[in-house]
């Protein structure tokens, strides 16, 4: 796989299924390089015939939610401004209805019960920024008043756009259109949707999620509320009523959960995907997302979090029958869990997969997934049994791609470590490069990986584990490096790649290069402070320097007290810039200018401090990009990362 063949990385998202189980809708995304942007439309599969559809031709249409009668599909698309709104169209096909017409841009949707309105959350900006005033930018906006200790986030910017919750009524899907009015001396009133929404909240608190309650009067949502003295990690869910916005408290904060997700069975049951946080609301290391039914003398735990892992990111609840599915993170892979209302926990869906989404009903279950061949397939379970839907990886497939090896070694302390190694064909022996993950409470998994498949291409072996601190493997396997990182996870990645190059003749262990990205770069740059054999080194948008983060970073008030602790002399011990002088390998620093999560000033320091040290080093700052550019940045400046990477590994790691 080479790096323009990032355009073929289709994913699928969370799949919406019909209540009689007849089809699933779902959204498709992938990167574009001549419209350097994500693109995507909506799909339908008939369940029966397994056969698929496009629905939808916009740009980037995506969270589908089908109506209780399965007759029309609400989803999101871009308006000509590139805010998202909700339009609705025929669940058969048809030209979209636009349904609002949001400044701030829609973040979540749902439909009634009874499908007659729909619930939504929006951002709404302070009067006079963000466009709201026709010919002002941002530089000529007033200045901004801080009073919280939050108040920006990676990817959104400053916090004074809140997410507010709404209804709107669901227009017809074959109404009469809207049509641009002709050139008048006074310039006609014009309309772009059928009504207006009903605003049911304001002020500064944020809303997340929206959810119905079962007889159609309420919306569960979790406000957050910016703090002024100290981090709170710890959430309430609040019942929000949709006839006035009158609230009432489903959960308080005494229960010291944070929750992650809210759903309502169709019984009426409230449930949650939550964390404990301790007793002063902020202790999220390995945080052990639980399962969690509200009930009337508070939540109780469904599922073990000591062994059971809700917190992948975009985990979610649905509902076959009375049993509630989940999705379980464990050893690289994420697997879907059937949880009984006795607490009784099955398999559903396993393997060599990660469950991205999935939705039940009439007995079936649909998920979409991902695996070592395909970014991303829509199946079909039925009992033990799975059926792909599609086939969107037969394009990358043709590209080129290889399976890892998985593999497990015994580190120095007895302790054990789980990886894969991949290598291109032949018999080598390949120059190696030491791949490390962020987090450091994530993990990497079983699916297609673009980052490692390039490196293979271009001639190189890839190798990379989960160490302790990782999730996937219990929680005091995530908690192992709290108040110690640089320790046992320096460990267990260099005693990984020690046994692995010792074990296979085909890897190079004389010629080895070592990179990773956020936590990854943090342990890089530790790496190279302490072991010099490597021939170059990688640091992406680390977290780097320990002391200066609390007041950079959008999660600085909690992160680096939990992990690193708050004494000086601790934070020190753990640091990769206290010890920057020791490094001697040749560094290529990666950041984006808008990171807020390990933010720019990160690297430059960094960079700088090894340009001091005499150190070979280069910065490369990519502009409008934040902490998710290798995920989700614009498609030009991943290829352009990618050819930055293969250049410095080319010079100081060479192939044949």
């Amino acid at each position: 796989m080479r790096p323009t063949d990032i355009d073929a990385l289709i994913g699928v998202g969370r799949p919406a299924i019909s209540a009689d189980g007849a089809f699933a809708v779902f959204a498709t995304s992938r990167p574009d390089l001549a419209a350097d942007r994500a693109v995507g439309q909506l799909w339908r599969v008939d369940l029966d015939a397994g056969s698929s559809r496009r629905l939808t031709r916009g740009v980037h249409d995506r969270s589908p939610r089908l109506s209780p009668d399965g007759t029309v599909i609400a989803f999101l698309r871009g308006d000509e401004r590139g805010r998202a709104q909700i339009f609705v169209v025929d669940a058969g096909g048809g030209e979209p209805v636009q349904v609002t017409d949001q400044p701030g841009g829609v973040t979540d949707l749902a439909f009634s019960p009874d499908g007659r309105r729909l619930a939504f959350s929006a951002r709404v900006p302070e009067p006079g920024r963000y466009g709201t005033v026709e010919g002002r930018d941002a530089a000529a906006e007033p200045p901004r008043r801080i009073t919280g200790i939050r108040w920006h986030a990676n990817g959104l910017g400053y916090l004074d756009r809140p997410a507010q919750l709404f209804v709107v009524d669901v227009p017809s899907t074959d109404a009469e259109p809207f049509y641009e009015p002709a050139p008048a001396l006074e310039k006609p009133e014009t309309r772009v949707v059928a009504a207006p929404a009903t605003p049911l909240t304001d002020g500064d608190t944020n809303w997340n999620g929206v959810v119905w309650t079962t007889d159609g009067a309420e919306l569960l949502s979790v406000p957050d509320v910016i703090e002024t003295a100290r981090r709170d990690l710890r959430d309430r869910i609040v019942a929000v009523s949709v006839d006035g916005g009158a609230q009432r408290e489903v959960l308080s904060t005494a229960a010291n959960l944070s929750v992650s997700s809210v759903d309502v069975a169709p019984d009426g049951t409230v449930f949650a995907l939550a964390n404990d946080v301790g007793d002063d609301g902020v202790d999220f290391v390995a945080p052990g997302v639980a399962l969690f039914v509200l009930e009337a003398d508070g939540p109780r735990a469904m599922t073990d979090a000591e062994t059971i892992d809700l917190g992948e990111v975009g985990s979610h609840l649905s509902f076959d029958g009375s049993d509630v599915l989940v999705q379980d993170r464990t050893r690289g892979r994420v697997r879907l869990l059937r949880v009984t209302r006795t607490g009784a926990v099955s398999e559903v869906l396993g393997g060599d997969l990660e469950v991205n989404g999935h939705a039940a009903a009439a007995g079936r279950v649909v998920a979409s997934v991902a695996s070592p061949e395909s970014f991303g397939e829509l199946v079909a379970v039925h009992g033990r049994e799975m059926r792909a839907l599609t086939a969107f990886g037969t394009a990358v497939r043709e590209r080129g791609v290889v399976v890892p090896l998985e593999r497990e070694v015994t580190g120095r302390d007895g302790y054990p470590v789980h990886g894969w190694v991949a290598m291109p064909e032949g018999e080598g022996p390949f120059p190696v490069i030491l791949q490390i993950h962020g987090g450091p409470y994530a993990a990497y998994g079983v699916h297609l990986f673009d980052e490692t498949q390039v490196l293979v291409d271009a001639g190189y072996a890839v190798l990379y584990c989960n160490p302790r601190g990782s999730a996937g493997y219990g929680r005091a396997h995530g908690r192992s490096i709290r108040h110690r990182m640089g320790t046992l996870d320096f460990f267990d990645v260099m005693d990984f790649f020690d046994a692995v190059v010792a074990g296979d003749p085909r890897l190079d262990g004389e010629r080895a290069g070592v990179m990773g990205g956020s936590y990854g770069g943090y342990l890089t740059a530790w790496i190279i402070a302490h072991d010099h054999r490597f021939a170059g080194a990688i640091v992406e948008r680390g977290f780097l320097d320990p002391a200066a983060f609390p007041g950079a970073s959008d999660i600085g008030s909690f992160f680096g007290q939990e992990y690193v602790g708050t004494d000086p002399a601790q934070i020190a011990a753990q640091s990769p810039m206290a010890v920057v002088e020791q490094v001697r390998t040749p560094t290529l620093v990666l950041h984006s200018e808008l990171d807020f999560r390990c933010p720019l000033e990160q690297a430059t320091r960094y960079y700088s401090a090894l340009k001091r040290a005499g150190v070979d080093a280069e910065m490369l700052v990519f502009p409008g990009e934040d902490h998710e550019l290798t995920r989700s940045g614009r498609p030009q400046h991943r290829v352009q990362r990618f050819d930055a990477v293969l250049e410095w590994w080319s010079r100081h790691l060479p192939t044949p």
